[in-house]
């Protein structure tokens, strides 16, 4: 019986598979499966991986589904007792996934567990999309330690020790499927960006933990599917951050707090036309207006996901200032 299962979602990549695909294939844990999952993919990169790879399972989704739904389509048909969400554009060092599992193994109360994520392109550096685990500030704004916005630490062993987090990265993670099919996997209606973050969230105040387990080791590629400064991403950012606030936070903390983020929102807003970025700053107002449209939505859920409604934000990886504040005000570049 197999223990793991590696879920790799594809969509038009054939050209990532070549690449980081035979590293996770070098893996030395034995008791994995491989499987790819495609988005409706338009190249030939399901041929390519039937022929080129015929020890990994491909799982035909039929179109795109984006980050979040295809990562639950291709869940869904998991048996494993755990599951490794991993990005195409990641390559694994061999021995990634033991540290992983053990932690899942060792300790039932943890839900989901994610290795120390490098940048490909810079080895020495921790990458965006995780880095050493995931926290969050008081009014929701997500960052790593290893990385505070767009500021990248050098990994120099200052986090070597496991820790608890608040987030795991969808780039690559380890998740209890008992967890999944208690609780649920993404919200589809993200299709990409925070999907992790509202996951992770919501095990949290279910009483779990999420963990960083830095034996593990991987570097990202990270931007792969969308440019960082790309409108769709910023559009797709502003809207599902405020979804995950409306939907995970202590009833009494909601409305406050998705105020003042909507007015920074609007700050960040006049920075973008200052600068000439109206693609970026018309993106903001369409993501608040898509957020509207969908708290009818927002509030059935937590209804139904949350019999008792949270009481407070889960402490692991919460950081209790405003990290916007120290970063852009005084000047603090390291979580």
């Amino acid at each position: 019986m197999r223990e793991v299962t590696v879920v790799i979602l594809n969509w038009n990549g054939q050209q990532l598979l070549e690449q980081f695909l035979p590293s996770v294939l070098a893996s030395t844990y034995t008791q994995a499966e491989i499987w790819v999952a495609d988005n409706g993919s338009t190249d030939s990169s399901i041929a390519f991986v039937k022929a080129s790879f015929p020890q990994v399972k491909v799982v035909e989704l039929g179109k795109n589904y984006g980050f979040a739904e295809g990562n639950n389509r291709a869940v869904a048909r998991v048996e494993t007792p755990y599951v490794i969400l991993l990005n195409s554009d990641v390559e694994v060092d061999p021995n990634w996934i033991g540290p992983l599992v053990s932690v899942l193994e060792n300790n039932p109360e943890v839900a989901a567990v994610q290795p120390k994520i490098r940048s490909y392109h810079n080895k020495e550096y921790f990458e965006y999309a995780g880095a050493a685990g995931g926290m969050i500030d008081k009014l929701g704004y997500p960052f790593c330690r290893g990385r505070v916005f767009d500021h990248l630490e050098k990994d120099e062993g200052q986090y070597e020790e496991a820790a608890d987090i608040f987030w795991a990265s969808g780039a690559c993670c380890a998740i209890r499927t008992s967890v999944i099919k208690e609780l649920g996997l993404f919200d589809g209606s993200y299709f990409a960006h925070m999907e992790e973050i509202d996951f992770c969230w919501r095990v949290l105040n279910h009483g779990y933990r999420v963990v960083y387990e830095p034996n593990s080791l991987v570097y990202h590629v990270g931007g792969g599917t969308l440019d960082y400064g790309n409108p769709r991403k910023t559009f797709l950012n502003v809207r599902n951050s405020l979804a995950t606030l409306m939907k995970n936070l202590p009833k009494g903390q909601v409305f406050p707090k998705i105020f003042a983020r909507l007015l920074l929102d609007g700050v960040w807003g006049i920075q973008l036309l200052i600068k000439g970025q109206f693609a970026g700053f018309w993106a903001i107002i369409r993501a608040h207006f898509a957020f509207y449209g969908r708290l009818g939505a927002y509030r059935r859920f937590r209804r139904e996901v949350y019999k008792t409604p949270p009481e407070h934000i889960p402490s692991s990886g919460l950081f209790k200032g405003s990290i916007v504040w120290d970063y852009f005000v005084k000047g603090r570049k390291v979580s």
